[in-house]
């Protein structure tokens, strides 16, 4: 098909699969801040966030691609960053509440 092999065809199929993840963090919080009818960042956009960057980076270094690579496997540790953030925080606020 179109000259692409299919472990080439596999390939493209992840990093669409990646790009799909990273671009539904969008819609998530986009939603997420129609409901509220104010600016939210959900705790899935962190999800899709991570989990859309592993998959990138992953494709990224099997495309060899340095500057791919590097544009999103920096980011990985802010977005765990932000997560660890959301639960400590969650977890004083119910260590709080039980008081």
């Amino acid at each position: 098909m179109f000259g692409y092999s299919w472990e080439d065809l596999i390939w493209m199929g992840i990093g669409f699969g990646g790009q799909a993840l990273f671009m539904m963090r969008f819609v998530v919080q986009w939603w997420s801040s129609e409901k509220a009818k104010r600016v939210v960042v959900p705790v899935a956009f962190w999800y899709f966030s991570l989990g859309g960057s592993l998959v990138l980076v992953i494709y990224a270094i099997h495309r060899s691609d340095p500057v791919f690579i590097f544009g999103q496997a920096l980011p990985l540790a802010i977005y765990v960053r932000n997560l660890i953030l959301h639960y400590r925080s969650q977890a004083r606020s119910e260590a709080g509440e039980s008081l």
